[in-house]
C-alpha cells in the first residue's frame, strides 16, 4: 500500500524527494524493504512517527530539506493517487501557496445521537470531503505547526485545519474518487476493484525495428545505452517504448503510434520516446483505461542488455505511473539470422494488458478559500 502511494508522487516530476515516516520500531523493515526495491527518487525512512498523525507531521518537518518551497502531506493508505490529480495539486499551490483536493458532499446529511433516531436534516451545500496529498508552502505549514498547541495537534484530523487555525487561505481543487483511502473492509475491495482484480482486461500486441547506424545516441526503454552506434528514426527510435506504445494502443483500439505521432509532425523530431509513452498513457486514460502489465522482448546481437534492464523497468514505470513490477524486458540475440543477427537493427516485440478505470475529476479548479 504505501509502496504504491510513495511511487506514485515520488514519479510525478514536481517532486524532488520524500520521507515515510514510520514507528521508531518498524524503521529497519521499510528500510530493509526499500534496499529490496527501491524508489524512482530519494525517500528517506524517519523513524518519528509519533502517537498521533498530525503529532507524526510535526515530528518529520524538522527534518525538511533546507530550501524546501512546497510541502505535500500523503497517507500512506491511499495508493492510487493518479497524475491529473497531483498536476492539479501542484499547479494551484504554486499560485496561491496551499491546495487541497476535495469532493462536494452528494448524499443526504442527518444529524443523529444514537445513530438510531435522526435529530434533524443539516445542509449539504458548501461541504467537501477533503483528500491526501495536500500541499502546502514550507513556510506555511512549518509556521502553522509552531503556533498549534498540543490540543489542537491531537484533534486536528488534517494539516490544512492547522494551516486555516494559523490564518493562512487553503484553497481547494477538484478530488478524485478514485483517491480511494483504505480504512474498512469494504474499502480494501473497492481498492482491489480498483486496482484491476476481477474486472475485465484487454491484451494488445507491439512490434517495432530500426536500423543501426552512425551518429546516434542508442536509447533502449527509455535508457541511453554505451554502443557505437545508435537507431535510426524520426524520434529517438526507442524500439522499446515504441513497441510498447503499440502494444498499448493496440489493446485499447486506438490505432498505432505511426497515426498519433506521424514522422511527418516536427514535434516528434528527436523526441524522447519516454514523452510518446507518457502521451500515449494520457490518451488510454482518457478512454477509461489503464496499463496494468507490460513484456518486452528484445532482439539484438549486441550490446549486452541485461546490466541495463532493471534502469528500463524503472524508467518506463515512472513513465505509465506504475510499478517497475508491472514491467517485464528480456533480450535475446537472433542467432546471427537475417538483419538483426547482422547486427545491422535491432526489433522488440511487447504486449500489454489493460483494465478499466473510474473517470477522472475534471480539471476545473474550485475556487473556494478558508481560514
Amino acid at each position: 500500500m504505501w509502496r504504491h502511494a510513495a511511487w506514485r508522487v515520488l514519479s510525478h516530476p514536481a517532486f524532488d524527494s520524500g520521507a515515510l515516516v514510520v514507528a521508531p520500531e518498524n524503521a529497519a523493515r521499510y528500510e530493509a524493504y526499500l534496499q529490496q526495491f527501491p524508489m524512482p527518487k530519494p525517500l528517506r525512512v524517519l523513524a518519528c512517527g509519533g502517537a498521533t498523525r498530525q503529532a507524526t507531521v510535526r515530528n518529520a518537518l524538522a527534518y525538511l530539506p533546507n530550501g524546501a518551497q512546497l510541502v505535500a502531506v500523503h497517507d500512506a493508505a491511499r495508493p492510487l493517487v493518479r497524475p491529473a490529480l497531483l498536476d492539479r495539486l501542484v499547479a494551484t499551490a504554486q499560485q496561491w501557496g496551499s491546495a487541497v483536493p476535495a469532493l462536494p458532499i452528494q448524499e443526504t446529511l442527518k444529524r443523529s445521537r444514537d445513530g438510531r433516531r435522526v435529530l434533524k436534516t443539516a445542509a449539504r451545500e458548501g461541504l467537501y470531503r477533503v483528500q491526501t496529498p495536500q500541499i502546502f508552502r514550507a513556510e506555511w505549514l512549518m509556521d502553522a505547526y509552531h503556533r498549534a498547541t498540543d490540543e489542537l495537534i491531537a484533534s486536528a484530523t488534517d494539516d490544512a485545519q492547522l494551516v486555516e487555525h494559523a490564518g493562512y487561505p487553503v484553497y481547494l481543487v477538484s478530488g478524485d474518487p478514485y483517491n480511494l483511502k483504505l480504512t474498512t473492509q469494504d474499502d480494501w475491495a473497492m481498492l482491489r476493484l480498483l486496482a484491476g482484480e476481477g474486472t475485465p482486461a484487454r491484451v494488445g500486441i507491439g512490434y517495432d525495428i530500426h536500423q543501426l547506424t552512425e551518429g546516434r545516441k542508442l536509447m533502449l526503454g527509455g535508457v541511453p545505452i554505451d554502443y557505437p552506434y545508435g537507431l535510426q528514426g524520426h524520434s529517438d527510435a526507442d524500439v522499446v517504448l515504441h513497441a510498447m506504445c503499440d502494444a498499448l494502443l493496440g489493446a485499447a483500439a486506438l490505432g498505432d503510434i505511426g497515426q498519433h505521432f506521424p514522422n511527418s509532425d516536427p514535434r516528434w523530431k528527436d523526441a524522447p520516446s519516454t514523452l510518446l509513452l507518457s502521451q500515449v498513457n494520457t490518451l488510454l486514460a482518457q478512454h477509461g483505461w489503464q496499463p496494468r502489465h507490460l513484456d518486452a522482448t528484445v532482439l539484438a546481437e549486441a550490446p549486452k542488455l541485461a546490466p541495463y534492464i532493471p534502469q528500463m523497468r524503472t524508467r518506463i514505470a515512472q513513465a505509465l505511473g506504475i510499478l517497475p513490477e508491472q514491467i517485464s524486458i528480456k533480450a535475446t540475440t537472433n542467432e546471427g539470422m537475417d538483419a538483426v543477427g547482422e547486427r545491422r537493427a535491432i526489433a522488440c516485440y511487447a504486449v500489454a494488458t489493460i483494465y478499466p478505470i473510474c473517470g477522472e475529476a475534471n480539471d476545473e479548479q474550485i475556487p473556494t478559500q478558508t481560514g
